[in-house]
Formats: C-alpha cells, structure tokens, sequence
C-alpha cells in the first residue's frame, strides 16, 4: 500500500499496450508462466457522462443539483467518510444544506450484511443454476426491497468478477457462471429487479478479480507471503471482450448505477486507476453513465485515479482508521491547483447523483435504521473513535413474504444430476437414515462464526464480506424429519461424519433409504478457514466427505448423495457406483436449505435445474486454477490468462475431455423430447461503427482559489479519523501531506489527461451496452419441446452458436428459456439471436465483427446433448 506521499503524484497506468488475437500455439502455453509484463495502455480524458437514452431524466435532475453545489460538497459527495465513520459499511459524505443525507453502501450478494431480521437468499451461483430469467429478477427485487426498508442507497451487488475462471477461486458463488451469456443474463435482471426496487445496484468487481490469493498485499503478507505490490491479472484485449467484459456490457445496458473496481492489477495497472478499464472500456465503449467506487482500500493514489475515471472512494480513508484520504481535502487541493480539472469533479457528482436519481431516490429518504459495528440499540455513531452514544438500531423486520421465494429458489435451483431407476422421488419410503454433518446446525448457532467463516453443520452460507445473518436456518435434518414424521417413516439421522461405527450400523439395516449430505466451502481472502484463505486448496469435497459417501454406499444399496458446495467437486471414484442411485447439488441455498431440498427429494418440485458450471473428472482436466504461490520475487504476482476465452465447457470440448456432468445439465421426474428447430432471418442490416465527436466536457460554476476559504470551520467539532473536504492548513503543502505539492499536472499525468475538449468516439461505442446495432435482431430461431413422461414438469432448452473460426469454442450458449410443460403437452422455444451474440472481436479494428466462418445453431437439454442443428443462411 502506498503512503500519502502518492496522494497527488503516482501515475495512473502504463504507457504501451497488450491486445492482440491469441494463437492457437499461445492458448496452448503454460498457464501462469511468470513475467509476461503484459501492460495496460492509457487513455484519456476520462468520458463525460452525457445522460443519453433512459438516463435522460434522472441527469436533468442531477444537473440542477450538482450545478447548486460547492467545490467542498461535491468532494463530499464523492469521499468516503472513512472506515467504521458511520452506520453503513461504507458511507459518503452528506449536504445538509440541499437535504441530501449521507448515501449509505451495504454488502449485499445474498442479504443485508451486519444487520438483523433480513433475510439470506440462494447465491448468485445457486440461483443461477435456475436458468430463470423470471427469478433472478424477483431475487434481485426482494434484495434491493430489504436493503431500501434498511436505508440502504447502494447494494454492494450483483457479482460478474469473480467470472469464475478457476473452479477454486473462493468467491465463484457469490457471482453466476463461468459462462458469460449466463452471467450476463442473471446480473442484469438482478440489476433490474434491485433497482426497481428503489436502490442503486453495484456490479462488481471490475474486473479480472478471479482469485483471492494476492489480491491485496497486506492481507497477502499477513498470510506470509513477500510481495509488494497486488496480482496482476493479465488478459488479452479478445478475451476481455469476449469473455470478462461480456457481462459487465449487461449490467450498463440494463441501466446499472454504479460498479465497484476491484482490488488486483490488470495488465500491471491497478483496477481503480487503470484508463483503459475505466474511461476506454468502461465509460467509453460501454457508455456507462453511472458512477465507479473503489473497493474498500483498492485507491492507490489521488489524482491519477481520479482522471483515470474512478468516481467515489470507498471507505475513504487511505488504511482503515488512518483518518487520511487520497480524496477528501487532497482532491480540494487538486482541484484547486488544477491537477485535478473541475469539469472531472463535476463529472463525478453527475455520475453519482444521476446514479441516485435515476431508481427513484430523493432529497428527502428516510434515516438509516442499522448499524454495521453492533446489533445493540444503543451505540456509538462513530464506531472508529466510540464517539457520539445514541441509537443507532432499530431492528426494521424487513423480510416480508421472501422465505417463500428463498425455499422456491432453493428448489428450482437443485440440480439432479443422477437418478437411477427413478430412486427420486421419494414417497412415504419406510426408513430414511440422513448421514452427515452438512444436514445438521452449527452448534455455536447459524452465525455463531464471524462473517460466517466455518464449515460447521450444513452450508446454507459461504464466508466473508458477502455474507449476512440468518434470521433462522432450516436445515436438512429438521426438514426431512418433519417430512417423515408426516409421513409415518421411520427417521433417525446421525449429524458426525467420523462416527464410523455407528453410520455403519445405521445405513446396513434392512430397508434404509439412505441420504448423505456433504460440502465444500469457500470465501473470501481476509478469512481463512481450515487453510484455505479464501480460494478452496482442492476440489474435494471437505470432512472427508469423499470417504464418508464411499464408505456409506458400500454398506446401503440405496444411497442418495445432496453436495452443497461453492462449485464443482471431484467426483470421480464414487459417482457411478451402482449403490449411489441418486445424486444432486443443492448450491448455496440460503435460509429455507431444508426445506427446499425436501420439496425436492419428495417431489413436490419436479426439479429441471442445470449445472452452471461443469463437473470435470479431474483438477486438472480444468485447465485453468489459482495461483498460490508468488511467481516474481516480490513484484507483482503475474497470473496469465493465457488460456484465453477457454474456460469451463469450452475447454473440455477444446480438449475433448469428457466431463462427468456437462455444462448445463440436469435430470427431472419426467423426460421431454426436441423437434421442428426453425430459424427466421430478422434482416437486420449492416452493421455500422459509430462516428463523430463528443460534445466538451461542461463545467458548473466558478470557484474561489483561496485556500481560506477551504479551511475547516470554527463552528465544527472535528470527529477523529472522520475524513472531511476541508483544508487543516492555507499551506498546500502542508495539508496534502505531499512533499512535491504544487507541480503542475504535465509533470506526473499523462498526455490528454486533464483535457476537457471534444473526444472522438469509439467505432464499438453509442449508448450504455455499446454501439446500439449491437443488440439488432438477427434471428430467431424456435423449436418444439414435448412432455413425453408421466409427470408435469419443467424443461430449459439451450441454444449454443459455433462461431466457426480455428481460435473459437466448439460452440457457446447464446440462448435458454425455462418452460412448463403439462405430461403429453408441448411448449414452444424461442430465442432472439442478436447481432452481438454472432460476432467476434476484432482487436484491429478495435469494434465487433462477424466473421466470414460457418455459423452453426444448436438446440438442446445441456452442452453435449444437442440434437437439433442447422446451419445459419
């Protein structure tokens, strides 16, 4: 971590770039081979937000706002106030001159974090595994609805970064898929369905952040590890498109409000002031109109950041409780001695404030209601000094109705991925014996460990800053009991995966129906659990869980085996043992766990989930994994994304290793039948680049240069550690901290940093989500999927599109509907084929293309079972 030294004068990225088409000889090169030096080109001036499309409204409002504003409060705004300075995770500074109390951040992915009577909701992994566009908004709703009834203004989610490039990677279940349409679907309706809600959503982390090992430096060197500066994530300009940034393009087409840059490096420039990241591909090429904050402690310098197009500093304090800012007075100062221009102040309120406006928040919102640094009443406003003792809990029950749709989520996103004989579903079985830790509670409670950072008793929870309290957790054992009770079954359960004796004696009576439920965790990197800090250091499952469903099937003929887990474990060595009849994985299900697994094991939901990711025979067979160990003395770990968009799926089929469960798979109660694929040419038209300048950046009054004017006033109590826009002295230097105050900004930024005149625009530009055209229909194409079994059901036909080049995948998805189809009825697929999802980048001519190569569509149940295809006209 730098020291406030930086504040003003560290550069913002590197001066040459690394973009070009992979070769198949590169794919093929080692995977993190050190010292690539890839490096990350500079761009500037940082994009003006021009409130184009449906920002219209809500930048008219910010406008008149942000042109009421002094040079101090719009560095308020823009400023956090410092870790544990208020009630929120994360808060900015207020105006109470125009009404605006301080915007509140809140962690976010499954619930309101640090609260109490909120509710915990599926993983993104788990509900992505619904392949329910109509679920992933009505989760994204309830989510922003508790965080709004909180007093929340940014929910700290959704998440796209982690993509989930390593199966390893500890953070891959607060995300989607490794697959980006998927992932592009799911946040993006979560964005809708939170921000309908009334809160601004943060996508994150922007961008490469795939791992959790080295991510920061100082969590690396409290695990003992000699670095000096963070990874470095160092990935192609084609993959970027066509992979990392492919969901982030989502999220700013659905009218996201605010991303969250992440910790690491990419290309060797940090996520937070790297000018390609943020103004070319970003607020450039995206057209992103709303704001970018930093990951708590992910700024690195004032200045440079700030021209390099970050927009909010997150928590604001340089280190936690240091009481200084790279913003707060520096970016008072930086304005004022022109190293920062005005028109990027300005700019920054306009993001925010639009941002703000824009899901319907005003001047007059009500008071945060919760504290993060205490569930008590009563308590100090400023827990990093433990000043100013007054209520700061009000313990709002925000939870509503949303347990039903936590237990249906839960459900529809289990994934039966073996079913011999039609084992499932159960009814009224005369004996059912639950084996396994992971249907039982935490004994200390279910949040009995901090940041939920254990794997005690069953995994409702991943850990870290992505968690939340349960207001109760249903787990496996109570609801199977309560079922068989109903029932009539005999039921007995034994909750220690080491009592060898008494699970043996168990599981070989007569008659048992035996299930065995078994985990893997994983979280992220300041907790480390059991050795694994962060990322999982296997893919085996945990508490000899492995040994634990070997040594059952040995004994029981009959044996079902539920895998809750933060991704794919290693299979191989039990999954096709004849005894195992049924296997499913119930993800990260939240609250009502049990409950939404009995639902399925008893058939009251037909289950039609698919894997959202693939099950591999072997770590290996992956292809990719985490860095654990640091590969370039003490500079920046490089990890290589040399692999390029070969990821999940597609590097098996590119490797034609057969998975043990594909990508997109899964079994129900019932079977259907594909026919009558069809495919109608939209006539779209040709495509064309965007042309033309930008308007010049505006600038919204005129403000004094005399630093007395800046000072903090008489009037105020100073709180400690509490980060303020105002001046401590008229000495710049002196209140900068910075020994080289006071040099103009051609001496330390780069060319056209601070230019405020009209740009040209990007061919690949237009509105949020790119060059409108595209997003152009090109063709739909439908097909007939029939119910030809006993059962009502519900079935996700896939759509996949081979590309055809020689450095493409086999064929990528493009295209899924989750149909409900009665027994004997049919239903029919549809799927728009869109001009983007046909094309391929072109890191030439730096736009997107669709090449001369055959195009193929493909229909079918999951990845490798697809009997419908047709070549595109």
């Amino acid at each position: 971590m730098r020291g406030p030294v930086d504040v003003l004068l560290t550069l913002a990225a590197r001066t040459t770039s690394h973009s070009s088409t992979l070769t198949p000889d590169q794919l093929s090169s080692s995977i993190n081979s050190a010292n690539l030096n890839a490096t990350s080109a500079p761009f500037y001036p940082s994009p003006w937000m021009n409130g184009q499309g449906e920002w219209s409204a809500a930048y008219a409002k910010a406008k008149d706002f942000v042109s009421q504003l002094t040079l101090l409060e719009k560095v308020n705004l823009t400023t956090g106030v410092g870790w544990e300075g208020e009630q929120c995770v994360g808060q900015a500074g207020s105006i109470p001159r125009l009404g605006l109390r301080s915007m509140c951040m809140q962690d976010a992915p499954v619930g309101v974090r640090s609260t109490d009577y909120n509710s915990v909701f599926s993983s993104g992994q788990t509900v992505a595994a619904t392949f329910d566009r109509g679920l992933f908004y009505a989760r994204g709703h309830a989510m922003g609805a508790e965080h709004k009834a909180k007093g929340v203004t940014v929910q700290l989610g959704p998440v796209a970064g982690p993509l989930g490039r390593a199966p390893e990677g500890g953070r891959n279940w607060e995300g989607f898929s490794p697959d980006p349409y998927l992932t592009g679907v799911a946040i993006a309706e979560t964005i809708k369905g939170t921000q309908d809600a009334g809160v601004i959503a943060c996508a994150k982390h922007y961008i490469g952040n795939e791992q959790e090992h080295f991510r920061q430096v100082p969590e690396a060197i409290g695990y003992g590890y000699d670095i000096d500066e963070a990874l470095s994530s160092n990935i192609d300009d084609v993959t970027m498109h066509e992979l990392y940034l492919w969901p982030f393009a989502d999220a700013v087409r659905a009218g996201l409000g605010s991303i969250m840059c992440s910790y690491n490096q990419v290309n060797n420039s940090y996520a937070c002031q790297n000018s390609k990241l943020l103004n070319n591909l970003l607020k450039d090429e995206l057209g992103f109109q709303g704001f970018v904050m930093s990951d708590w402690q992910a700024q690195h310098t004032g200045a440079a950041s700030a021209v390099a197009g970050l927009d909010m500093s997150m928590p604001g304090d340089t280190l936690f409780n240091s009481g200084i800012s790279y913003w707060g007075a520096n970016l008072t100062l930086a304005v004022l001695n022109g190293t920062v221009p005005e028109y990027r102040l300005d700019d920054m309120a306009l993001r925010i404030m639009s941002a703000y406006f824009k899901v319907g928040l005003t001047l007059d919102e009500p008071p945060i209601n919760f504290d993060s640094w205490t569930l008590d009443t009563y308590g100090p406003l400023h827990a990093s000094v433990g000043s100013n003792v007054q209520q700061v809990n009000w313990h709002v029950d925000v939870r509503g109705d949303h347990g039903a749709l936590i237990r249906n989520i839960g459900a529809r996103a289990t994934v039966l991925l073996k079913n011999v004989n039609n084992t499932l579903p159960l009814s009224r079985p005369k004996f059912v014996a639950v084996i396994g830790e992971d249907a039982g509670p935490n004994l200390q409670g279910p949040n009995g460990c901090a940041d939920r950072g254990c794997d005690d008793g069953t995994l409702g929870m991943a850990w870290g800053s992505g968690s939340a309290n349960f207001p109760y957790l249903v787990t496996p054992d109570s609801a199977l009991q309560a079922q068989a009770l109903a029932d009539g079954t005999r039921y007995e359960s034994i909750l220690d995966n080491y009592a060898t004796p008494q699970i043996k004696a168990l599981v070989s009576q007569t008659d048992a129906t035996t299930i065995v439920f078994v985990n893997a965790d994983s979280g992220e990197g300041f907790v480390n659990v059991d050795g694994n800090e962060g990322d999982r250091q296997n893919l085996t499952l945990w508490h000899s869980g492995d040994e634990l469903v070997k040594n059952v099937s040995k004994l029981c003929s009959n044996t079902i085996v539920v895998i809750h887990s933060t991704g794919p474990t290693i299979l191989t060595g039990w999954h096709d043992s004849p005894n195992i009849t049924a296997i499913l994985w119930a993800g990260v299900p939240g609250q009502e766990s049990g409950n939404s697994i009995t639902d399925i094991l008893y058939g009251k939901v037909n289950p039609a989930a698919r894997t959202p990711f693939t099950w591999g025979p072997t770590r290996e067979s992956y292809g990719t994994d985490i860095l654990y160990t640091p590969n370039n003395g003490r500079d920046a770990p490089q990890d290589n994304f040399s692999e390029g968009v070969f990821i999940d799926y597609r590097n098996f089929d590119r490797q034609n290793i057969t998975p043990i469960y594909e990508f997109g798979y899964g079994l129900s109660y019932t079977t259907f039948s594909y026919s009558n694929l069809t495919i109608t040419n939209a006539h779209a038209g040709h495509y064309t680049p965007t042309t033309g300048m930008t308007e010049q950046a505006s600038t919204f009054g005129n403000h004094s240069t005399n630093l007395n004017d800046y000072l903090f006033p008489k009037n105020l109590t100073r709180i400690e550690q509490y980060i303020y826009p105002y001046l401590s002295s008229t000495d710049g230097r002196a209140a900068s901290h910075d020994p080289s105050y006071g040099q103009p900004a051609s001496k330390f930024l780069p060319d056209n940093a601070i230019s405020d005149s009209p740009q040209p625009k990007l061919a690949a530009s237009g509105a949020p989500g790119g060059n409108p055209q595209l997003w152009d229909v090109m063709y739909t194409v439908t097909a007939t999927i029939t119910n030809t079994g006993a059962r009502n059901g519900e079935e996700v036909p896939q759509l996949y599109i081979s590309l055809g080049g020689p450095n493409d995948p086999k064929h990528i998805l493009r295209g899924f509907e989750r149909l409900s189809i009665d027994t004997g009825k049919t239903a029919t697929f549809t799927a728009d084929l869109l001009r983007r999802d046909l094309s391929n980048w072109d890191p030439v001519k730096q736009d997107w293309a669709i090449t001369s190569y055959p195009k193929t569509v493909y229909v079918g149940s999951s990845s490798r079972n697809l009997p419908l295809a047709r070549t595109l006209e």
